[in-house]
């Protein structure tokens, strides 16, 4: 059985073919251009191997056999070289006498040249550089005399003189081939996963494969057959622990081009396996600079300048990975010992030595000095390396540790996902704690983890409480009313918990008996600003405890990273009309998480990106985001979190038309408040993603009605708690649905009370709605537009139409609707009923909205029959003169020709139910 035939294939996936074409854009432009160009003989496409080259040129010979050429392909190899011609003697027509090799040369010229359709045949080359000189010579002749025209493949660093024949002159082009970018690995992953993949999933396999094509496909079948690689209904996402080194092909290909190298460039490799980056005079403690000067040469590794310093690393990740793995334990312990030895002798003056000897030694010994341990791991928490700390602070003897680096290695866990044990750590550290500093410093962690990782904000209340009898210092008052303040928040009462925390963040940070206390706290405070509508203050708090939160990094032990604070101030610049600026902040911000193991922060971030991108209308990037942040939360156990995304996930799939991923998105989240329910103390209240989640699927379902009563519910529970900014997005909602009326007054109160552009302009589309005011609705179109809603604005346009069209004002009805659809494309195919008020027809009635809505949900008429009380010909009756008033002849095209129409329950212009 050959090794892809092992792998677990998913559904409608082929792995025996090659990775998707993407990425050569530009070179398939230079082929196209070049091609018919007679006085062009040839492209050489250069790369290093793996990288795509014979993929590029496969590529292209098929498009020069789809426009009519000839084409063949011949691979060059060692082997073939040793016999002159041997490559490519299949295109040498037969007969020809070689004794001659003058003559012989000119009736290959002519053979092949009578033979052409197009004047000259496409011959591509693998491995050009091993062809023989007997074949560099003849395909020279046939490349000028115009018959053959020339597509090889270079592997770089190849000894120029072999085929230096093929290049001379400006008519054959150069091209070089990179490896992949980031962005281009997760392109091709998806195209060839044939679904969304997780961002810091693809920065992984960016960062195994370098970007090489060949390495990219092997790591992944690898990765597929472990069941490392894993689905989990909307993303692809890399689990920990997942082996590193692919296929066993690629392991035999690493092994192959790392066999090349001398014993003494050996050992050179071995210290960087496991010691990279290393100076250049620690390598030559090991090898001379001609073996150095040979292994750079060859690729295997690469010199850079920092400072004063030369710096060798290893030419690709993988190398490293298959030495260690190759590498006997011993062999390991003596060279970080020897490396360990360098470093100590020359003072270990360097940042980052002594974490670097506190991880050799271990690695090496299996002990460490338990001081050097803590002081390594503190180094690492500020390079954001969370499994290094955590790996640090464990090899620590349990009788050496301090409540200070438990609450480090608990921090480190809860920032990797591993909330239960980091729960474990803190609840045996708050009873050795000594100090009411201590005691406060575990509980706010312990605190923290329950609100925002396990989604116990009530259990953390309990904590508190049964703490707050112990400690009675104002001080220990402060840190605890702060803890309970960042409890209601997460429960939807910002009034009540931005009172507390108030009380505790008043004092500047620098004054604050806890830092680690001050900065969670500035975070909740941020968010409970927004919640209340008070957008310009929470930007300026919260830009302002970035600052702080980054001048103190290294000074902290257990608050989060410095990015959290900027993940609730994304939707506060949202709403304060500043919509385009969030997003490409949160999407620089997530960018450089992903290079780090900071999954917490990473997981908050892609939840309020979710946000930004569902109020702007953008469904397909909200459910993407609400899908990262889904996928994180549950690999790590994070019930909070998951709640959030389940909600907003089933939402955004709803307005999609995808109702199965909608349905499994809201089971998923029934389950687990059943699951809560049962265990005590877990947060289940009735979170606005939830009830946006259950609302838009009811209209996907055609329930419109039903759909207002879940959001009103919402949105009433949301005022109890004065969560101002989710009242207005949930009352906006029920104005869309059809119930602008209903919503209008509230949120005008509501824009009232805030600073916030977004709620002033929600206030008015509602107004206008309720008024079928055209003229107010296009200048509201507008607002939104430039604030960056661009569905919001495309459904007052849609509004805006009807409302013309009701005036008898074609025209302008007409420009209103064109205007509609030119903001709706932005929304990457979503269907509101908002946007559905564009279309012109003739209105439904009651019972003809309720039939087709029924069967653009998929029901067979049978069903409707009997869920309606009606015979199945009156319901296929109603379905006829659906079809006559939609313009549609099968249920196929019914629900987009429905567009999400106005309420069916109260369909506009019918009174009657018949």
């Amino acid at each position: 059985m050959s090794d892809d035939e092992t792998v677990q294939k998913p559904s409608g996936i082929s792995w025996n073919r090659p990775f998707p074409f993407i990425g050569r854009k530009s070179a398939m432009d230079l082929f196209r251009e070049v091609l018919p160009d007679h006085h062009v003989k040839g492209i050489l496409i250069h790369g290093l191997s793996g990288v795509g080259k014979t993929r590029l040129a496969q590529e292209c010979l098929e498009r020069a056999k789809s426009a009519g050429f000839d084409t063949a392909m011949a691979v060059a190899t060692h082997a073939a070289a040793a016999v002159p011609l041997g490559a490519i003697a299949h295109i040498i027509p037969r007969g020809i006498d070689l004794t001659d090799p003058v003559a012989g040369f000119h009736a290959i010229e002519a053979g092949i040249g009578r033979r052409n359709r197009k004047g000259r045949l496409v011959l591509l080359v693998d491995d050009l550089h091993l062809l023989d000189n007997t074949s560099v010579m003849l395909l020279r002749q046939l490349m000028d005399s115009g018959n053959v025209f020339l597509l090889g493949t270079v592997r770089s660093g190849e000894p120029f003189s072999s085929y230096s024949a093929l290049c001379q002159g400006d008519c054959v082009r150069r091209l070089d081939i990179a490896a992949f970018t980031e962005k281009q690995v997760a392109a091709v992953l998806e195209a060839a996963l044939q679904g969304s993949v997780a961002r810091h999933t693809a920065h992984q396999f960016h960062a195994i494969s370098g970007g090489n094509a060949l390495y990219l496909r092997e790591l992944t079948l690898g990765a597929l057959r472990s069941d490392a690689l894993r689905h989990d209904g909307e993303v692809w996402q890399l689990t920990r622990g997942g082996s590193r080194l692919g296929t066993p092909r690629l392991r035999e290909l690493i092994a192959a081009r790392l066999g090349q190298a001398t014993p003494r460039g050996t050992a050179v490799l071995e210290l960087l396996a496991l010691c990279e980056p290393v100076s250049l005079a620690d390598a030559r403690a090991v090898a001379t600079m001609e073996d150095l000067a040979e292994l750079e040469r060859w690729g295997y590794m690469r010199t850079t300048r920092e400072g004063k310093r030369h710096i060798l690393r290893l030419e690709h990740p993988l190398y490293g990975e298959m030495i260690r793995a190759g590498s006997p334990t011993l062999r390991q312990h003596d060279v970080l010992l020897q490396q360990i030895a360098r470093i100590e002798a020359r003072g270990a003056r360097r940042q980052d030595d002594l974490r670097n000897i506190a991880s050799w030694r271990l690695s090496a010994t299996g002990t460490a000095d338990p001081r050097l341990l803590v002081q390594a791991a503190t180094l690492a928490r500020h390079s954001r390396d969370y499994p290094q700390v955590i790996r640090l602070l464990e090899a620590v003897p349990e009788r050496e540790h301090t409540v200070e680096s438990r609450l480090s290695l608990s921090s480190a866990l809860i920032e990797t996902g591993q909330s239960k044990r980091a729960g474990d750590i803190l609840n045996r550290t708050l009873s050795l704690a000594a100090t009411d500093r201590e005691k406060l410093a575990v509980v706010d962690s312990w605190s923290a983890n329950m609100i925002w990782g396990m989604g116990s904000s009530a259990k953390a209340l309990q904590l508190t409480a049964a703490v707050r009898e112990q400690l009675t210092s104002p001080e220990a008052s402060a840190v605890l009313a702060a803890v309970d303040g960042s409890a209601h928040v997460a429960q939807g009462s910002p009034v009540a918990g931005l009172r507390l925390l108030d009380e505790f963040l008043r004092c500047d940070a620098a004054a604050a008996n806890d830092l680690d206390a001050w900065l969670k706290g500035a975070v909740v405070r941020t968010w409970a600003l927004q919640m209340l509508g008070r957008t310009q203050e929470a930007v300026t708090w919260a830009k302002r405890t970035v600052e702080i939160h980054e001048r103190a990094a290294r000074e902290t032990t257990t608050a989060p990273d410095p990015a959290l604070q900027k993940a609730p101030l994304l939707l506060a610049l949202a709403e304060g009309g500043h919509l385009p600026e969030a997003r490409a902040s949160g999407e620089r911000q997530f960018a450089e998480l992903v290079r780090s193991d900071s999954d917490f922060t990473r997981m908050w971030l892609a939840y309020f990106l979710a946000v930004i991108e569902w109020l702007a209308g953008r469904a397909a990037s909200s459910r993407r985001w609400y899908a990262e942040c889904a996928a994180l939360a549950r690999s790590h156990h994070r019930a909070r979190p998951l709640r959030e995304a389940l909600g907003g996930l089933s939402a955004a799939a709803s307005v999609l038309g995808d109702s199965a991923s909608a349905e499994a998105a809201l089971a998923e989240l029934r389950t687990m408040e059943e699951a809560g329910r049962e265990a005590g103390g877990v947060d289940c209240w009735d979170a606005p993603s939830r009830a946006l989640g259950h609302a838009w699927q009811l209209v996907l379902a055609g329930h419109l009605t039903r759909a207002r009563d879940v959001l009103g519910a919402a949105a009433r529970a949301a005022r109890a708690g004065g969560d101002l900014s989710a009242e207005g997005m949930l009352l906006t909602d029920i104005a869309r649905l059809g119930g602008a009326g209903q919503a209008e007054n509230r949120l005008r109160e509501i824009a009232d009370q805030c600073d916030a552009a977004l709620a002033r302009t929600r206030a008015a589309f509602a107004s206008a709605l309720a008024a079928e005011d055209a003229p107010a609705l296009l200048s509201v179109s507008e607002q939104f537009e430039d604030m960056g809603y661009e569905l919001l604005a495309a459904e007052a346009a849609a509004g805006a139409a009807a409302a013309f069209r009701g005036d008898g004002r074609p025209r302008q009805a007409t420009a209103a609707s064109l205007r509609c659809t030119r903001l709706a494309e932005a929304c990457q195919g979503v269907g509101t009923p908002g946007l559905a008020l564009a279309q012109g027809g003739a209105p439904l009635t009651r019972r003809e909205a309720e039939v087709a809505w029924l069967a653009a949900a998929g029901e067979t008429t049978q069903h409707i029959a009997e869920k309606l009380t009606l015979s199945t010909r009156t319901v296929s009756n109603h379905l006829g003169r659906v079809y006559d008033k939609l313009g549609v002849s099968s249920r196929r095209d019914l629900r987009s020709a429905l567009a999400h129409r106005p309420d069916p329950d109260q369909p506009p212009g019918a009174g009657r139910d018949e």
